[in-house]
């Protein structure tokens, strides 16, 4: 099958043939329709994450079920689903504990030392990034990394919640919690910042900040239900926030994945306000904050996966989009073909796209 494979980091994605083994004991195969563009494997391209290589990188994918091991239960062939990296074991403290997102032994999910790999070129093992690999035009995963969804629901559409938006929306509803009637600031409004946005709207929050440098983003965050937006490139934006609030904000999300923007998070909060990270900083990132601001209660919490119960949480954000109130067709920007992953990914790095979507079919 034809994957984007990456090769050497730092270093661009090159199609590659991959072999794909058959489904054993809980895995699914799963024909790829479509995957979103997500910054975490650029981060994987350009070595600020390590990850053992070659990989076949894409996390946030949909397709088809062709075919399934022998164990398989949740899911079965013909199928429609949602690939999602929160694949869990179901058995460690944190999946008892219902904290499944933090799954302690995801290796369990893997096959075992001495098994064949799942995915291998010239005969040498190949890693699927993120236990997906759903740049290819095939997916083998774990049964717990898979949903189903409606047959209704457009691939595109339905790739993007495996990643973006469970976690962006999952960030106001699961990590924050946020309160009807509080205070919120996004800032970045890519993929993950406008989920955050539309979550903060969806828990009832009253007033709602968004904050980026692109013009063309503040727009189709206040699209999203932003009911202010903060030009970044345009001059002091923790001022700007604290003027709008009257001294900061309930809730910051930083949703970038850079030490100043998590700062200027924390800096917009008011005396009792959490910061949220989503965004995914590179190894060896250090912060600076004023250790007087937690004399005021204001804390700060990093997020992964908008803290997902993803085998419940994605039908629900499915019937929101079907009955209207969940918005995934304007997250899309572009549609390409696995050719042009790497145009894909220069777009997004100039920060010209919302969600860019590779299209199999």
């Amino acid at each position: 099958m034809r994957a984007a494979t990456l090769l050497r980091a730092p270093g661009p994605l090159e199609i590659c043939d991959i072999t794909i083994d058959d489904p054993r004991g809980r895995e699914v195969l799963v024909r790829t329709v479509a995957a979103g563009l997500c910054h975490s494997d650029y981060h994987v391209m350009e070595g600020r994450i390590a990850r053992p290589l070659p990989t076949v990188l894409g996390h946030e994918s949909a397709g088809v079920v062709e075919a399934v091991g022998p164990d398989v239960t949740s899911v079965k062939v013909g199928d429609h689903v949602v690939c999602c990296l929160s694949v869990f074991c179901g058995n460690c403290r944190r999946c008892l504990g219902g904290e499944t997102w933090l799954c302690d032994d995801k290796a369990a999910t893997a096959r075992p030392p001495g098994a064949p790999p799942r995915l291998s070129l010239d005969g040498r093992a190949v890693t699927p990034f993120s236990h997906v690999g759903g740049f290819a035009e095939y997916i083998l995963v774990h049964e717990n990394g898979t949903v189903a969804v409606p047959g209704s629901l457009p691939f595109d559409r339905a790739a993007l919640l495996g990643c973006g938006v469970i976690t962006g929306v999952g960030a106001a509803l699961n990590s924050a919690q946020v309160k009807p009637g509080s205070s919120a600031v996004i800032v970045g409004c890519g993929g993950i910042g406008l989920n955050a946005v539309q979550g903060c709207v969806l828990a009832g929050a009253a007033r709602i900040i968004a904050v980026d440098r692109v013009p063309a983003k503040l727009e189709l965050a206040r699209t999203f239900g932003a009911t202010h937006v903060v030009d970044a490139a345009g001059g002091d934006a923790v001022a700007a926030v604290k003027e709008l609030t009257g001294g900061g904000v309930d809730y910051a999300f930083e949703a970038i994945g850079t030490a100043a923007t998590v700062e200027a998070a924390f800096a917009m909060l008011r005396r009792g306000g959490t910061a949220y990270v989503i965004g995914v900083l590179p190894e060896g990132s250090r912060i600076r904050l004023d250790g007087l601001d937690f004399l005021a209660s204001k804390g700060i919490q990093g997020v992964y996966m908008g803290s997902n119960h993803f085998k419940l949480d994605l039908p629900t954000y499915v019937e929101w989009y079907l009955q209207g109130r969940l918005r995934l067709d304007e997250l899309i920007s572009a549609h390409l073909p696995l050719d042009a992953i790497n145009d894909g990914y220069a777009a997004l790095a100039r920060g010209e796209v919302a969600r860019s979507v590779i299209m199999f079919d």
